[in-house]
């Protein structure tokens, strides 16, 4: 597993105003990737958010959400030490059944009926710990490899601190669905499809989203990106403000991975409404 390097008890202050942050709410997201035979570049499955939705509105994201105390709880009943990694992990996979209806990282019977009851089962509240027990799945929690985190510098309405993880979904047969609850669409696209798409204006993309897709339309498989992951030790990812002759820039650290690491101010879509 990469490491983390983070120091929790650091005050964290809002890059534009220097007020204290608001403890950011745990989240995990999960990249899930579909190499195509013959084709140089992977798809990824993306999620449009309803506009109705306070973070990343209208937004292509990938698929992912807070992590819930139960997450946490049965990262600690199967007996994982690092409650916060596992609970993590757990959540991403739980968050894109829910909002994808595409299971991965789960060993069990997959057919697409028991998938799709799962499914219904957490929108109606079952935890997941009580769907694995009850259809006999198992949660492959290693193969989640990890990616990035990555955690605002802006006092906004909420501040997530969001762990991403890559995974392969070599099912290509399962279809996935959208969830008509926070998001209205879904679709696979290669990382440098997907910018494309956005610089066309045909779909909306956060600074983080963008800085991803970036570092992911280096690689031509999911391999070559995971392999890329583990020689980067994940750290957090909090952007900073940098003044320039043209104007202030959005910036992350050099050296992590990132191909491109700024973006002019006026230029960032950044994850809440104003």
């Amino acid at each position: 597993m990469n490491d983390v390097s983070q120091n929790n008890d650091a005050p964290r202050l809002d890059a534009i105003t220097g007020k204290p942050m608001p403890k950011p709410i745990p989240a995990s997201t999960l990249v899930i990737f579909r190499d195509q035979r013959g084709v140089a570049a992977p798809e990824l499955l993306m999620v449009e958010r309803s506009a109705k939705m306070a973070f990343a509105a209208g937004a292509a994201v990938f698929p992912g959400g807070r992590v819930d105390q139960p997450d946490f709880d049965y990262a600690r009943a199967l007996g994982h030490g690092d409650i916060e990694e596992y609970g993590a992990r757990i959540a991403a996979i739980r968050e894109s059944i829910e909002e994808t209806g595409i299971a991965v990282g789960v060993d069990g019977d997959l057919n697409a009926k028991r998938v799709l009851e799962a499914r219904e089962a957490l929108h109606d509240g079952t935890v997941i710990s009580d769907i694995c027990n009850q259809f006999d799945w198992q949660l492959e929690l290693d193969k989640l490899v990890p990616f990035t985190r990555w955690c605002p510098p802006f006092a906004e309405k909420r501040v997530f601190d969001t762990r991403f993880y890559l995974i392969s979904h070599d099912d290509h047969d399962a279809e996935a669905t959208v969830d008509e609850t926070e998001n209205y669409n879904l679709f696979w696209g290669s990382a440098a499809t997907v910018l494309g798409r956005a610089e066309a204006g045909e779909v909306k993309i956060i600074f983080p989203t963008k800085r991803n897709l970036e570092r992911l339309a280096q690689f031509g498989s999911f391999d070559d990106a995971a392999a890329h992951a583990r020689q980067h030790p994940v750290v957090m990812v909090s952007p900073t403000i940098e003044k320039r002759d043209d104007g202030a820039h959005l910036c992350i650290p050099e050296g992590i991975g990132y191909p491109i690491t700024s973006e002019p101010m006026d230029a960032v879509q950044r994850g809440f409404k104003k």
